[in-house]
Parts: C-alpha cells; sequence; structure tokens
C-alpha cells in the first residue's frame, strides 16, 4: 500500500511539512507497513516558499531588502533542490503585514524589495523564477520591482521619479536599456489567482486599495495614475497590460511583471503541482491524503486540496480531506475530487488551544483515517 500525504500549510499552526509528518505518524499506528510518500504542498500564498523548499530538499535564502516604505527589512527567498529554481513570496518584501496600521498609504508603498529579491534570485545563477503575489502593501504597478531590476521610469526632465502608486503619473518615458540582461534568460512564472485588470472597477486600486490604507480620494488618483502608467508602457515597452487578466493583481505587480519581465501568470497551486512533480509522485498511489486549515466553498477556487484531488482523479485514486476547520458548504468539494473530510478538532475548544494542539490532533484523526482504511 502507498499512501501519498500532500496538505498545504495549516495556517499559524503547522507548515505544510509539519502538517504532513503528523499525518503519517497517525497513519503508521493503523498501517505500519504501508509506505509513505510526504509532498508539501502550497498555493502560491503565504508558506508557499517553505513547502517548495521541503518538498524538494532546497534551501532558504535570508537577505535584507527594501520594504515598503522605503527602510530596510529582513526578507527571504527559497533555491529548490535542483539548485536552478527559485521561488519568491513578494510579501517577504513588499508585504501588508510589514506596515503599522496607521501608516498604511499606497500612495508611496513601493515594490522595489521584490525587485531586491528576484536580482538576488539572479545573482545565484538560477534558471526559473516561481514568485507568488498575494498579500502586498502596494498599488505601484510594479514600478519599484522593475527600477531595482535597472529600469529607468524618468519624469519631464529625465530626472527618475520617485517610489510608490502616487508617482506613477509623473512617468513620460520609459528606459529599458539598463535592465538587467539576465531576466531575459529565466522562465518567470507567477502564482496568480485573481483576474482583476490593471484599472476601472474590478481594478487593483478599487478593489484592493482600501485593505491598504487608500481612502475613495485616493483610489481615484491611483487608478488614474495606472492608467498613464499603462499607457506609457504601452508607448515604450510595446505591450498593452491595461485590461488583462491579473494585470491587478498586488496592486498592479502583475501588469509590471508580465511587462518587464515576459513573466507568465498560472493559477498558483498548478505551478507548485509542476514544481514538486506531484503528478508523477501519486503515481501508484492507493489513497492521496491532503488537507489545510479550513476546508469550505472557497475550497474549489484554486486551492491546494482541489489541485491534489485533481491529480489523484487523473489515477482513480481515492482522496481524503483533512481540515482544521470544516466550513459552510464544505461538502461541495464532494464534486471536486475529494471522496471524504476529517476535521482534527475533538471538539468545542478555544481556538489557541486547537492551534496549539494541531499536530498532535492532526496524528489522532490521522489514526482514525489509517483505521477505516485498514477495515476497508
Amino acid at each position: 500500500m502507498k499512501i501519498v500525504i500532500a496538505p498545504d500549510s495549516f495556517k499559524e499552526s503547522m507548515t505544510a511539512l509539519e502538517a504532513a509528518h503528523s499525518i503519517e505518524r497517525g497513519l503508521k499506528k493503523a498501517l505500519p507497513n504501508a509506505e509513505y510518500v510526504k509532498v508539501p504542498m502550497a498555493d502560491g500564498g503565504e508558506g508557499t516558499v517553505q513547502s517548495l523548499v521541503d518538498a524538494t530538499g532546497g534551501s532558504l535564502i535570508y537577505i535584507e531588502v527594501t520594504g515598503p516604505l522605503g527602510n530596510k527589512v529582513d526578507s527571504f527567498f527559497g533555491i529548490l533542490g535542483d539548485g536552478k529554481t527559485a521561488v519568491i513570496e513578494m510579501a517577504a518584501a513588499s508585504g501588508l503585514h510589514q506596515v503599522p496600521m496607521n501608516q498604511r498609504n499606497p500612495l508611496i508603498t513601493t515594490t522595489k524589495g521584490t525587485g531586491d529579491l528576484i536580482l538576488a534570485a539572479l545573482d545565484k545563477g538560477v534558471e526559473h523564477i516561481i514568485i507568488g503575489i498575494g498579500g502586498s502593501a502596494t498599488n505601484d504597478g510594479g514600478a519599484g520591482m522593475a527600477q531595482a531590476l535597472g529600469v529607468k521610469l524618468l519624469d519631464s526632465e529625465g530626472n527618475s521619479v520617485d517610489y510608490g502608486g502616487g508617482e506613477l503619473q509623473r512617468i513620460e518615458k520609459i528606459d529599458l536599456s539598463e535592465l538587467d540582461p539576465r531576466v531575459k534568460d529565466v522562465k518567470i512564472e507567477v502564482a496568480c489567482d485573481v483576474d482583476n485588470p490593471l484599472t476601472g472597477e474590478r481594478g487593483a486600486s478599487a478593489v484592493f486599495g482600501p485593505q491598504k490604507g487608500a481612502t475613495p480620494e485616493m483610489v481615484q488618483t491611483l487608478d488614474r495614475n495606472l492608467k498613464h502608467y499603462a499607457a506609457k508602457i504601452k508607448e515604450f515597452v510595446g505591450m498593452d497590460i491595461e485590461y488583462v487578466e491579473g494585470a491587478g493583481a498586488a496592486g498592479g505587480l502583475g501588469a509590471g511583471l508580465m511587462a518587464f519581465l515576459s513573466a507568465e501568470l498560472k493559477r498558483g497551486v498548478d505551478i507548485v503541482i509542476d514544481a514538486v512533480q506531484l503528478e508523477k509522485q501519486v503515481q501508484g498511489a492507493t489513497f492521496v491524503i491532503t488537507g489545510e486549515g479550513r476546508i469550505d466553498r472557497q475550497t474549489i477556487y484554486g486551492k491546494t486540496p482541489i489541485g491534489v484531488a485533481k491529480v489523484a482523479k487523473k489515477f482513480d485514486i481515492p482522496v481524503f480531506g483533512v481540515a482544521g476547520l470544516l466550513g459552510e458548504e464544505s461538502e461541495v468539494v464532494y464534486d471536486y475530487g475529494i471522496d471524504a473530510l476529517f476535521s482534527i478538532v475533538p471538539g468545542a475548544i478555544p481556538l489557541e488551544v486547537a492551534m496549539e494542539k494541531a499536530q498532535e490532533f492532526t496524528e489522532r484523526q490521522a489514526e482514525n483515517i489509517g483505521r477505516l482504511i485498514k477495515s476497508l
């Protein structure tokens, strides 16, 4: 019997690898002779770097970069086990969690730190960069990222514009002559699970700006500035990105990555599935077990458990899902390849206790799953 264990992280309580270890320990109590294959997973959001590093035997690289407010912050990225692939979470450099509530202002926040991480990855000689772009504090269209990589965004007098979404309207010329030439030789994939365009009612500023501190007046300014920015990209880069699906992700970072780095935007879990070679791992499995902190109706929209289930169903393998919480309409996942759901929480207990004992509870429920399998 071969059992593949492929969970996402359980937010704030277990990494994907810790969850996989806990599931394995529990299953082994009932099925000590089974073969276990652990594949830590992610969907491009928080924890993706750690999961991919764990899944491939890679390493974490720690580095100081420019934070959203222009100050220096401690950050990191991963090099996968192949030594040729880097994985970056933009939030590790340009994330909303790095900006105190009373200082959140997308007119001034920058993605320069994300560009710093890309530069550091290029310095490692990688051939492939995966970038997760959730959780941003920014609304600069990826301008800071581009500037970090050598793109010159110039005003009417030929001076470089400052950082932040509030500066984009000053751009009159884009000079690519000093863009780091190494980006042309690197495949760049962006984990993006939103289809918002750069501007308009569904654009970066209107939809995501308020959570980053934008007032209604700021939203109008930022949207107008991004429209101007898109026009200058079309004029000087030759790419019309204003209404491309995903261009508005991460305050327009999606647009900047496409325009300046020829990046491809893809569903996050699909990128991870390819990176960890999940299809190869599940071939020949008797069962697949996946999970994450919460499984509910939203799980069917690009979350890890459904991505794993789709791969398993290519080979008609039964899939069990485990979660800290089975939320509203969680049963909808049964229509998307998951055969049974199990909550790890043993009863009505305080949230802090559930999180503190998550590994213990997961192991206990995994033993129950193992005993069920044994009885089949």
